[in-house]
């Protein structure tokens, strides 16, 4: 994944989209890739890229997300800094998109200068959530995404889980509805995304597809957040 210059990352609400575009924004700048993650995801969201701005900053991610009074305020405000960057061929760009209609509207906003970029417009499934039960729900979702945006879906991330109640069986079984509805589409699955710890399991009982391990970085804005990078080892959030 993230390998095209531009890769655009949309799911519906508990998808866990914002956690794959920050890891993938992550994982390039560690990699010495200069990249900047966008967030215009406008929908009342409980994760947020705009959440770890010191943290990602501190990586060598650029976020270009609403600021000051902004940060905070569910409005679809597209920054001309976003612009900038669809048309800097000199950086990979991650955008962290809504996938309800009101966040591919904004996406579909920038379509102007997406045009002619070949961008990648992944699609992040959850099969554990009440936006998508099940197959033929994620391909209303997916061709409404479409339809709003101005834009294909090229991929598909299986991300199915249960959070800290997530088994192998639920990974898999939810990776097999994500392979059904890529096959409707007209697409691969790209991935799937697995919580550290159940990684090296899944990638042995699903050979040929890409695993992408996922560190918690963002977390719920509960309450005040002291976010901390460590000297050596993996990322983690303290609040």
């Amino acid at each position: 994944m993230f390998e095209r210059r531009i890769t655009i990352v949309v799911g519906h609400f508990g998808s866990g989209k914002t956690e794959i575009a920050v890891n993938g924004a992550v994982r390039l700048a560690a990699g010495g890739t200069p990249v900047a993650l966008v967030d215009i995801d406008v929908v009342k969201p409980y994760f947020r890229t705009r959440e770890a701005r010191d943290l990602l900053s501190d990586l060598g991610v650029e976020l270009v997300a609403p600021a000051g009074e902004n940060a905070t305020a569910d409005l679809p405000i597209v920054l001309p800094r976003v612009r900038t960057l669809c048309r800097d061929t000199s950086r990979k760009v991650v955008v962290d998109a809504g996938g309800d209609d009101t966040g591919a509207r904004v996406l579909g906003s920038l379509s102007d200068v997406l045009a002619g970029q070949a961008p990648d417009l992944l699609l992040v499934l959850n099969f554990r959530r009440p936006f998508t039960p099940d197959v033929p729900s994620a391909v209303a979702m997916a061709r409404d995404i479409e339809a709003a945006a101005r834009l294909k879906v090229t991929g598909i991330v299986a991300n199915t889980h249960l959070m800290a109640e997530t088994t192998a069986d639920v990974i898999l079984d939810g990776l097999r509805m994500a392979r059904e509805t890529a096959d409707m589409l007209g697409v691969d699955v790209r991935a799937v995304a697995v919580e550290e710890g159940l990684d090296r399991e899944i990638a042995a009982a699903a050979p040929g597809v890409e695993v992408f391990p996922l560190k918690r970085i963002v977390q719920p804005p509960v309450g005040p957040m002291n976010l901390k990078v460590p000297r050596t080892g993996p990322l983690f959030v303290v609040r």
